[in-house]
């Protein structure tokens, strides 16, 4: 069943057309007028508009402009007794599905109204075919780094993939939990199956409820149809839900039910669902300290707790900062359409030092925009924030923080850059650079190899 909006100027058509989509099975509301259907549209959010092309004095051609520019997924049909080849042309660019002209047999617009549904059911398929894809291509990948912290983390999500395990997944804002729960999921046999995320903080608290568990027809004001929650749409796959400590109170008390009895109810809804889907949970807070205070259940918190798997901030890995360039440069050099790009030695080294209190996104974000202003292969340390070109290298005990330091991570960046600095100032000269850091050739050989800098 489809939601369909018909806009008429005629009572009797309007009626008609109601009646007979209604047979048909689906959900119709009506309007006369341009001002009453854009009202409509936005009260039902319909899934296909029937309309006239002349609507009294107003046009159908500008109410088929403004529903486009609203929504440009919702499929328009237009009617007309005045049909014209520019009409139709100017229909068809403004993005109408099809064009019926009136007087229309009534299987005619039966064929044309299915076929306008099915092509959104099609594109809606294809976003969510895309969106796995793209899921299990951003998986594991993204991962980056080889500091022993980061490579504990690899390590666990190959344990976890494969089991039906809950998995709590904690870290700071930016340290990129979302990125570690689909690295699970396309780990696992699940990973044909959706991938859902939703960020529980972002979505209103009146309607969170109805989103992850959904509602039946009637159930509250605007409920003009029945509609699935995510968890009935992640179906066998994953559910990830993202800062779940924001949940409010009423919310977690469903949700534990679901984790304990595997079944959810929607809102206004009498019969319980069966669910399959796998649940991965993220946070930023210390959800202990939430449970304490009160403001997170004690029950649910041990249901979602069952592994947790914790995110080091990236001032605690910044041996992985130069991998984490390296990987966004080419991406965003890629979609600038752009060469081969490099930082400077001395912009690494600043990037480095600094502490990321965003973390990667931060950094993805630093990338992004020195990629963007940089005109030449090398990016050099004036196109970097005046924060980072400001910054003095950290790490002194005065300047350390309560959560200490990975000093021989940090000390094995430094030495890198060392290394590269050395080589670029001598043309790749090897020997000249063993000269220029007072190393022996052979001693300077081993470091190289260590990091894979260059090959003999």
């Amino acid at each position: 069943m489809a939601r369909i909006l018909v806009v008429d100027d005629e009572l009797s058509m309007r009626e008609f057309l109601q009646i007979l989509l209604a047979k048909q099975g689906h959900s119709v509301v009506t309007a006369g007028d341009v001002a009453g259907a854009l009202e409509r549209f936005r009260d039902v959010e319909p899934d296909l508009v029937v309309s006239d092309l002349r609507l009294g004095r107003e046009s159908g051609l500008d109410l088929l402009r403004m529903l486009k520019e609203e929504s440009p997924r919702t499929e328009v049909v237009m009617m007309t007794a005045f049909a014209t080849a520019e009409n139709a042309v100017q229909a068809m660019k403004l993005g109408a599905h099809d064009y019926v002209l009136k007087p229309f047999k009534v299987e005619e617009l039966r064929l044309v109204v299915e076929k306008a549904l099915e092509h959104r059911a099609l594109l809606a398929e294809n976003r969510l075919l895309r969106h796995q894809v793209g899921a299990r291509r951003v998986g594991a990948d993204e991962i980056k780094g080889e500091s022993p912290a980061i490579r504990e983390v690899r390590a666990l999500v190959d344990k976890l993939a494969p089991t039906k395990t809950t998995v709590l997944v904690t870290g700071e804002s930016g340290t990129g939990k979302e990125v570690v729960a689909r690295a699970i999921h396309a780990g696992s046999d699940r990973r044909d199956q959706p991938f859902v995320a939703i960020n529980c903080g972002a979505i209103p608290e009146g309607l969170i409820e109805s989103e992850l568990f959904g509602h039946e027809k009637g159930s509250f004001t605007g409920a003009v149809d029945a509609k699935p929650g995510l968890f009935e749409v992640a179906g066998t796959g994953t559910l990830f839900l993202d800062e779940v400590g924001e949940l409010p109170a009423q919310v977690q008390v469903k949700l534990l039910r679901a984790l304990q009895e595997r079944r959810i109810r929607r809102v206004g809804g009498k019969a319980d669902i069966a669910i399959s889907a796998r649940i991965i949970a993220a946070t930023n807070r210390e959800l202990e300290s939430e449970v304490k205070a009160g403001r997170f259940r004690e029950d649910l918190f041990y249901r979602l707790n069952v592994i947790q798997l914790k995110m080091p901030p990236l001032r605690e890995r910044r041996a992985d900062v130069p991998a984490f360039l390296d990987f966004f440069l080419r991406r965003f050099a890629a979609e600038l359409g752009r060469g081969e790009v490099a930082f400077s030695p001395d912009a690494v080294e600043m990037l480095v030092a600094w502490q990321w209190p965003g973390n990667v996104r931060e950094l993805a974000n630093v990338v992004e925009r020195a990629a963007t202003l940089s005109d030449g292969a090398v990016i050099g340390a004036e196109l970097l924030p005046p924060a980072i070109r400001g910054a003095e290298l950290r790490g002194s005990p005065a300047e350390m923080s309560t959560a200490g330091i990975d000093l021989q991570a940090h000390l094995d960046a430094v030495e890198r850059k060392v290394l590269e600095q050395a080589l670029e100032r001598t043309g790749g000269n090897k020997t000249e650079a063993a000269k220029l850091l007072a190393l022996t050739f052979r001693s300077l050989r081993y470091r190289l190899a260590k990091y894979g800098i260059g090959a003999d």
